[in-house]
């Protein structure tokens, strides 16, 4: 099972929507509150290459983005295959 870790913060809507998607595939996975300001958040901007939004995703270290591109990876087929690695 691949490690997944995901930099949220309180009251995020795609934060929430994020996660609901890896809990329907049944995966565990970290989360990181990365509340604005926070070291945690800074964390998620330098591994993301800048980006300063959340959720942002990890699988097995990889940058996979935020919560659309989650949701666009699971639409393509793509996800299953990255989660059954």
């Amino acid at each position: 099972m691949p490690t997944i870790e995901i930099y949220t913060q309180d009251w995020c809507p795609y934060c929430d929507r994020a996660k609901a998607l890896l809990d329907r595939k049944g995966v565990p996975y970290r989360e990181i509150a990365a509340n604005p300001g926070s070291a945690l958040r800074q964390e998620a901007r330098e591994r993301s290459g800048g980006r300063t939004s959340v959720p942002q995703i990890f699988i097995d270290g990889a940058h996979i983005g935020g919560s659309d591109d989650l949701a666009a990876l699971d639409r393509a087929g793509k996800l299953d295959l990255l989660l059954a690695a």
